[in-house]
């Protein structure tokens, strides 16, 4: 058979309902950013989208704001907030945020079936009235994408980095306007401009800050100390 055959098909073998191998193919090859980047050119500083990733499971659980998404108590706690508006600035009531991380090891819970809780980090938001969302999480760190497959022949043949750098997921949709699929990176993180999957962006950066205060932790309840996000979705409207 001939060798590139071969690899599509162990490819294909590899392709479960919770591993999707030719999703992480493309993406290690960069041909889901190209197709991202053709597609969702930001013109009015809407925010911007990248890379959905391979570990996006539909129909999380829907969540009152202020609900802690982190099951396994693991990692350092996060307040994560900010509103969802239009390019003008004005608010989108309503909108869903639909998020989702990797744990404190850098496994997602659908790689650790029976160790983690099932739909551990995973959520969806709605805004309020005032385009307000606002959850608990926990502070995410870098991870290797699954290497034990093909997409990892790959990368030892390419003498590539497997790392992702640290980040949240987010989807954010409303009726009338575009759904961009975006994360929000840590500032801190070592593989920021060597990412497997380059979907970093720098306008997606966010500004993690540390908090050690008890009456604020105790309003928004937290333990302290405690880190926070502000993180604003800017929607453009559906052509």
């Amino acid at each position: 058979m001939d060798v590139r055959i071969d690899f599509l098909t162990r490819t294909g073998h590899l392709s479960t309902d919770w591993r999707q191998e030719f999703i992480l193919l493309s993406d290690t090859l960069g041909v889901s950013m190209l197709v991202e980047s053709v597609n969702n050119h930001k013109a009015s500083g809407e925010t911007e989208s990248t890379v959905l990733g391979p570990f996006y499971i539909a129909n999380a659980p829907h969540y009152a704001n202020g609900v802690n998404i982190c099951l396994d108590g693991k990692g350092a706690p996060v307040w994560v907030h900010g509103r969802v508006t239009n390019a003008r600035g004005e608010p989108i009531a309503g909108a869903m945020l639909d998020v989702w991380q990797a744990n404190e090891d850098g496994f997602y819970d659908v790689q650790q079936k029976g160790v983690q809780p099932n739909m551990n980090l995973r959520g969806v938001f709605t805004s309020d009235a005032e385009g307000r969302y606002f959850f608990r999480s926990a502070y995410p760190r870098f991870y290797p994408i699954p290497y034990d497959g093909t997409v990892g022949e790959m990368l030892n043949a390419l003498d590539r980095n497997p790392n992702r750098p640290a980040h949240l997921h987010f989807i954010v949709s409303a009726p009338g306007y575009e759904k961009v699929t975006t994360h929000i990176f840590t500032p801190d993180c070592p593989w920021l401009k060597d990412d497997a999957v380059f979907g970093v962006k720098e306008s997606l950066i966010a500004d993690f800050k540390d908090v050690d205060d008890p009456r604020q932790a105790e309003t928004l309840g937290m333990p302290n100390p405690f880190k926070t996000v502000e993180w604003n979705s800017v929607l453009a409207r559906a052509s």
